[in-house]
């Protein structure tokens, strides 16, 4: 597990080392998918941070974490696809391997398991975007049918602040205030 670990940990940083280098592409997508984000889960509090980098024209990598600092966490990395529906809308995709550890899933180290998402992501207005997702995860024998709803203010090109509905999650169904600056 650790070799694994350690080997994903070499093959990310070299794609980041990797698209540093070379020169900004165009996107053919109507979303920014270069972001750190900052957030806090309401009912039951929970922190986390994530993010997400380009690595193609239509595709990122993706992970975040998320805790109530009480021996628990929901950690995930993965890689998922954008691509636009229209002048105004993208479809995304992810897949993600996930670590959670709970009072249900209580080994050492957590349980590993696996989410597949699709989505969308709409512009209301020049600053406004609302989202949505659904998605199957499968952690040991137990299968969860997921979904989020997003709604986004964009401040700035590099800042904007959000809001995030999040059910039948790890923590159940929670709202999730995030804000995310652009990479």
């Amino acid at each position: 597990m650790r070799k694994t670990l350690i080997a994903t940990g070499i093959v990310l940083a070299t794609m980041t080392a990797a698209h540093a280098e070379t020169p900004a592409t165009n996107t053919m997508s109507n979303f920014s998918y270069d972001y750190a984000e900052a957030r806090i889960g309401i009912d039951p509090l929970t922190y986390g941070g994530g993010f997400s980098m380009s690595i193609h024209p239509n595709a990122h990598i993706t992970g975040s974490v998320d805790t109530r600092f009480k021996g628990d966490w929901d950690a995930n990395v993965g890689v998922g696809f954008h691509a636009p529906v229209n002048n105004w809308a993208d479809i995304t995709g992810e897949i993600k391997a996930l670590n959670v550890k709970n009072d249900r899933y209580n080994s050492s180290g957590g349980k590993m398991g696996v989410e597949v998402n699709l989505g969308v992501r709409q512009w209301l207005g020049p600053q406004f975007e609302v989202g949505g997702k659904i998605g199957h995860t499968t952690i040991s024998d137990d299968d969860k049918v997921i979904g989020s709803i997003t709604g986004r203010f964009h401040a700035t090109e590099l800042f904007s602040i959000g809001a995030e509905g999040k059910f039948n999650g790890l923590y159940g169904d929670q709202i999730i205030l995030t804000t995310r600056f652009k990479l």
